[in-house]
Order: C-alpha cells, then sequence, then structure tokens
C-alpha cells in the first residue's frame, strides 16, 4: 500500500536566502542563548540546576566560549537580518539581546555567588537542552524530512516552545513531584545490601536492566492513559499536535509527565543502579524520546522490531483510525508484539492528532483542559 501523507502545511519554501528571514530566526535563537546565559553567570543560585553547577566550574572556558560565539552570531545575523530584511522586527530584537548581554559583561561575565536555596529555576538546563537539540534536529528534519513541506516553524510552533521552557525551566518542581512518592511510600522498602548488588552488576547489564524494566512499567501507565476517561483527559495533550517534529514530544500536561516518570523514579530509587549505568540511560532515552517525535522519512529495516524509531511512534500519535490505541511502549516494541498492539503496515499514517476533540491552543488551556466539565 503507498504512503500517505498529511496535506502539505504550505506550497512556497519556508525561507529564501537573501531575503533575511534566515538570517533574522538565527539571529534571535542566538541571542536568547546569548541573554539567557549571561544571566545565568550572573545568577547561578537562581537560574542553575545545583547538579551542574560543579560542572560548569570545572569547565568554565568552555561555557565561555560556547557563550561568546552565541552572542558574536546574534550580532552578525541580526545585523545580516536588519541590512536584508523586509521586516526589521527580528534584526532588531536580536542584536538589542546581544547588546544587553554584551552590557552585562558577555562571555566575561562574572560569576554570582554561589548560594544554597529552597529553590531555582533550570534557564541553564533549557539553554543547553534547546542549543543542542535544535542544532542536531532542524538540520535532520530539514535534509531528511518526511514531509518536506512541513515548517520548522510551523503555526502551533510557539505553543510547543512554551511546554518545553516551562518543562525546563520548571525542572525543580517537577523533579519534586517526580520524587515525591518514591520517598512517601517506598523508602521503607530500601534494602542497602540488596542495592549493592545491583550495583555490582556489569555495567552493560544494568543498562539493559533499567530499558528492559522501566518501558515495561511505561507501557502500562501509558495504556492506562489511553483506556481510563479521566485519564485520557490528561494525555490528550500529548497527543493534540497535527504535525510532529522534535519540538512536538514536549507537549504534555503536568500529570502526564509526572505520573510517567514517578513509578520508574521509584523503581530505580529501590533498585540502586551504579551511577554510570543510569546516566547511559537517562542520555539514551532523553534523546530517543525527541528522536520518535522527528519529521524525518527513515524507517530503520530490522532495527525497527527492536527499538521505537519514528514510523512506530507516529502511528501512535495518529487518527487513523487503523492505528488508534497501538504502539504504547515508548523505546521497546517487544511490549507492544507480546501484548498486541503493535501496528507497523509498511506506510506512515495519513493524519496525526486527537480524534473527536478540539482541545485548546494556549498553554494555559491545555492544563486546565482535563478539569473541565464536558472536555
Amino acid at each position: 500500500m503507498p504512503e500517505t501523507l498529511p496535506q502539505p502545511e504550505l506550497h512556497e519554501p519556508e525561507f529564501r536566502f537573501g531575503e533575511g528571514r534566515i538570517s533574522g530566526a538565527l539571529g534571535l535563537f542566538l541571542g536568547v542563548v546569548a541573554f539567557g546565559g549571561v544571566l545565568c553567570f550572573w545568577f547561578p543560585s537562581l537560574l542553575t540546576s545545583p547538579e551542574a553547577r560543579a560542572l560548569y566550574a570545572a569547565h568554565l572556558g568552555v561555557f565561555r566560549a560556547i557563550l561568546e560565539t552565541a552572542l558574536v552570531g546574534a550580532f552578525f545575523f541580526g545585523a545580516l537580518s536588519l541590512a536584508w530584511s523586509k521586516s526589521k522586527k527580528q534584526g532588531c530584537t536580536a542584536l538589542l539581546l546581544a547588546l544587553a548581554a554584551a552590557l552585562m559583561g558577555g562571555a566575561q561575565a562574572k560569576v554570582g555567588v554561589v548560594e544554597s536555596r529552597p529553590f531555582y529555576f533550570g534557564v541553564d538546563y533549557f539553554l543547553l537542552e534547546l542549543l543542542a537539540l535544535s542544532l542536531v534536529f532542524i538540520p535532520l528534519e530539514r535534509l531528511f524530512a518526511r514531509i518536506p513541506t512541513q515548517k520548522v516553524l510551523r503555526a502551533d510552533w510557539w505553543l510547543d516552545m512554551k511546554h518545553f521552557l516551562i518543562g525546563h525551566v520548571g525542572v525543580q518542581l517537577v523533579s519534586f513531584l517526580i520524587a515525591l512518592p518514591a520517598h512517601l511510600f517506598f523508602k521503607w522498602a530500601v534494602s542497602p545490601a540488596f542495592q549493592a548488588k545491583v550495583a555490582a552488576q556489569p555495567f552493560w547489564l544494568q543498562v539493559i536492566e533499567l530499558l528492559f524494566l522501566i518501558d515495561f512499567i511505561n507501557y502500562w501507565i501509558h495504556v492506562a492513559f489511553h483506556k481510563v476517561p479521566w485519564l485520557w483527559k490528561f494525555h490528550a495533550v500529548h497527543h493534540s499536535p497535527e504535525h510532529m517534529d522534535w519540538l512536538a514530544g514536549s507537549r504534555s500536561h503536568l500529570v502526564d509527565t509526572v505520573a510517567n516518570r514517578a513509578l520508574p523514579y521509584a523503581l530505580i530509587f529501590l533498585m540502586g543502579f551504579a551511577p554510570g549505568p543510569l546516566l547511559v540511560y537517562i542520555s539514551f532515552v532523553s534523546f530517543q524520546a525527541v528522536f520518535i517525535h522527528a519529521n524525518v522519512r527513515w524507517t530503520f529495516p530490522g532495527l525497527r522490531w527492536v527499538i521505537a524509531t519514528p514510523e512506530f511512534h507516529h502511528w501512535h500519535h495518529c487518527k487513523d483510525a487503523e492505528g488508534i490505541d497501538t504502539n504504547f511502549a515508548v523505546f521497546l516494541p517487544v511490549y507492544d508484539w507480546l501484548f498486541r498492539t503493535a501496528h507497523m503496515p509498511g506506510y506512515w499514517p495519513k493524519d496525526l492528532g486527537v480524534s473527536g476533540e478540539t482541545l485548546p491552543q494556549t498553554y494555559l488551556g491545555q492544563m486546565a483542559y482535563p478539569f473541565k466539565r464536558g472536555a
């Protein structure tokens, strides 16, 4: 059966060389990184993650070089956009952000006093993730797009960026809510002797155990969020994007996010896996969770039966009748094969999104949606 594709979002190229829009977008992006980076230097106790501060101190020169590159790039591309673009908004904004960052010290900004605080905002986490993911996935989606006509800055791009921003800047709140059930309900079951045995296992075995155990838990949590009507209202927020790309996976209700991570955290809390395997697992699943939402055309013959791919997960997000309530596994399709929920017909879904429901297109509206009567 031939592949069916969603209707194209536009018929003309989103960006053309020489019109100043590419340089405007680059300048604005780098201006945000530069200004946000300087703020993190000024207010490390308030804006940076405590777990990462030792890394920043040990490699301060590297982060200053990244900041300087962003600052120079913001000035260069902002000026270029100002010269070429009919609309001066992006160029002006990029230059203003770069100027503000430069006046605050730029790459040589002094590091503020680091002190213990009861709360912090993960601005550093947001900026570094945004920089790394956009540099990887935007070029990939332009070079290997499944839907080449889909915009980088699609209609609901800013909504998903709000989800991405709030999820990263609010990392302390999310982390607290995820860890709370484990400490409240499972602390009594912690066995240091058992944890020592788990941590003493071979590195590779711990990574495999993490993948299989946590994905098994996530599979059934995912099924519950689809099958239980009041839980679905929370999960529908994640399914509401009608265009898939690297940023679409960030759209999620806070209740959905916490529920999907709290039980896996409790398992890790009880098992006591060593830091090394845990870091490898977290790095892998963080990248994989973004990749399976990406607008790329790769199908990975053979490998797609082993690990979740964009093709596999796009079917989970479809509103085509044949694919609804399928492919619940986040990383290991084996669970869908075992429990007969797998769907891989060899072609891509036509329509994505939520069938029969219209969700609000604002961040606060989506957070409130599950609590509205008749929703």
